[in-house]
């Protein structure tokens, strides 16, 4: 497999070394797992409205996991009100803040990219480009937005795989650059299956660190166009939450492929599959729990028009399915929203609607919070 490592001689860091070499046997099994998955979430019908709500969730939820992974300081909520908001033209708005303005317009920007039926090219005009919309506006130090650096930089630390210094000078970095993208822009390499491809470009992005900041980001950003362009929905919107939910994981792969002695990429590679298997997993339990949403509310309706539950709680179970929430006792009588419903009659009626619909399994007791029993059709 001496065609799957390419070494590339540097003038300040030795041999740089281009793997795309894997176990088979390790990665064979997630590839069809994943192609499994993909074609059931594929097959599953979703509404407009529901498709254009889980895509907002899911860019707010990996636009907060990738600025955290490096860094940023602002939580899930306060992240989801700056990508709602207006923009600003006029707005000088903090780093924190700058940081996911900046990654809601990469998003942006990956939302526009077109599938394609064959693997499109990788440039490094569109990698500088990403960077420099990740960049923007946000002071670095030694960084310019869209160009490469030339001066050594260290990243990670010894409590995952130690401390790695990459390729050190400018000359170097177009070098690798240069090199990198015509190996990934191959024809054989091309044919690689479209998630493998994705991963590599990712992995060997952060092995060069061509930027002076925003490389991780950078890297991840790639990974998604690669995957968008490959027509894989969903998925590259989730990755970045999946690597900040297993942060340690995501050092480690990227460690141990860096330090094997066979220049192996195993690790990283299947621990993006990983990623990959979790996120499609993720997508189809909420595609089949807004499906099954839609059977209760049909359900209520029917139960409702046939007088086996009152109005009210059928407005109750209605209420439910649109917030998700689960209440208590006091929640019906005192707290909004489900105290709208609730003004107007006694606890002991409140009791009684609870019980009611706890005989018919809608709502499932948990301890004295009561929550929509979603599996109580089928």
């Amino acid at each position: 497999m001496d065609n799957d490592i390419i070494k590339i001689p540097t003038f300040k860091s030795g041999n740089f070394i281009i793997s795309k070499k894997y176990k088979e046997s390790e990665i064979s099994g997630l590839l069809y797992g994943i192609n499994i998955l993909y074609k059931t979430v594929a097959d599953l019908p979703i509404l407009p409205d529901w498709a254009s709500q889980l895509e907002v969730e899911l860019v707010k939820r990996s636009i907060f996991g990738t600025a955290a992974i490096e860094g940023n300081p602002l939580n899930e909520e306060e992240v989801g009100k700056i990508i709602s908001g207006p923009d600003k033209k006029d707005d000088i708005a903090k780093k924190a803040e700058q940081e996911i303005k900046n990654l809601k317009e990469v998003y942006d920007f990956i939302k526009t990219i077109v599938p394609s039926e064959s693997p499109v090219d990788l440039t490094e005009q569109e990698i500088a480009k990403i960077h420099f919309m990740m960049t923007k506006n946000v002071s670095y130090e030694l960084n310019e937005p869209g160009k490469y650096r030339n001066q050594k930089v260290q990243v990670g630390d010894k409590d995952h795989g130690g401390v790695y210094t990459p390729p050190k000078c400018l000359p170097d970095i177009k070098k690798l650059m240069e090199e990198f993208t015509i190996w990934i822009n191959t024809e054989n390499f091309k044919r690689q299956d479209p998630v493998v491809r994705a991963a590599l470009a990712h992995y060997h992005l952060g092995l060069i660190h061509p930027f002076g900041n925003g490389n991780g980001r950078t890297a991840r950003a790639i990974e998604g166009i690669l995957l968008r362009s490959a027509n894989i929905k969903y998925v590259p919107t989730m990755l970045s939450n999946y690597y900040y939910k297993k942060l340690d994981d995501y050092f480690w792969a990227f460690s141990l492929s860096r330090k094997n002695n066979d220049h192996d990429v195993t690790p990283f590679i299947k621990f993006v599959l990983d990623g990959v298997i979790d996120s499609l997993n993720e997508i189809k339990d909420r595609m089949i729990f807004y499906l099954r949403s839609l059977v209760i509310r049909d359900y209520s309706a029917f139960l409702k028009k046939n007088k086996v539950i009152t109005q009210r709680q059928h407005d109750l179970i209605t209420l439910m399915l649109e917030d998700h929430k689960s209440f208590t006792l006091n929640d019906l009588m005192n707290n909004p929203p489900f105290n709208l419903l609730y003004r107007d009659v006694s606890e002991r009626t409140a009791r009684r609607d609870i019980k009611k619909l706890l005989e018919l399994e809608l709502l499932d007791d948990q301890g004295g919070r009561y929550a929509l029993n979603i599996q109580t059709i089928g």
